[in-house]
């Protein structure tokens, strides 16, 4: 009877990973609503996977999700990909756009008095700093100075050049499913 339960359990182990691999030859192919209902599917089988695919999978799931315009559920996949691998600049990255969506198309340099936003702000700012260290981009080094003029926290601007030096020594910008 174990022997049978621990068969069954395997079989369906190998069908997550077989729609794993039909998810991802979708996602190669563009064909993005297909990725999208296979990816739902395995969801709720997501254990079943081994962890470097299943961290893979997560951060597929957050670029479809990004890419459709659902930001919210995008955001909860790249937390996990970070929260799995969290020297992954790529999702940091993104995640901090994500984070201050609708906040950095105001006025560049308007201060932000909106509580809530200023959370969001200094939510952010650590992933885009992550992101900075890693992989420098002048437009990601200029949001952050201006983030940071905006809600008025400038002992901390002081301190960014310290910290992108000290972020950039564990850099990942693949991950790997193997």
């Amino acid at each position: 009877m174990v022997v049978v339960g621990l068969l069954a359990q395997a079989q369906n182990a190998d069908k997550v990973y077989d729609q794993y691999l039909d998810f991802n030859l979708a996602r190669l192919q563009n064909e993005q609503d297909k990725a999208m209902d296979i990816g739902e599917k395995i969801l709720p089988d997501t254990l079943k996977l081994p962890q470097k695919v299943r961290i893979s999978y997560y951060n597929s799931m957050a670029k479809l999700y990004e890419d459709g315009g659902q930001s919210v559920k995008a955001i909860a996949f790249y937390k996990m990909v970070i929260a799995a691998q969290p020297n992954y600049y790529v999702a940091h990255r993104a995640l901090g756009y994500l984070l201050i969506k609708g906040i950095a198309d105001k006025a560049p340099n308007a201060e932000i008095k909106d509580e809530a936003d200023i959370a969001k702000v200094k939510n952010a700012l650590p992933h885009l700093e992550k992101a900075q260290a890693c992989d420098p981009d002048d437009n990601t080094l200029i949001l952050i100075k201006s983030l940071y003029q905006n809600i008025k926290d400038d002992k901390v601007l002081d301190t960014l050049p310290a910290r992108l030096e000290k972020l950039k020594k564990n850099c990942e910008d693949i991950l790997s499913d193997q």
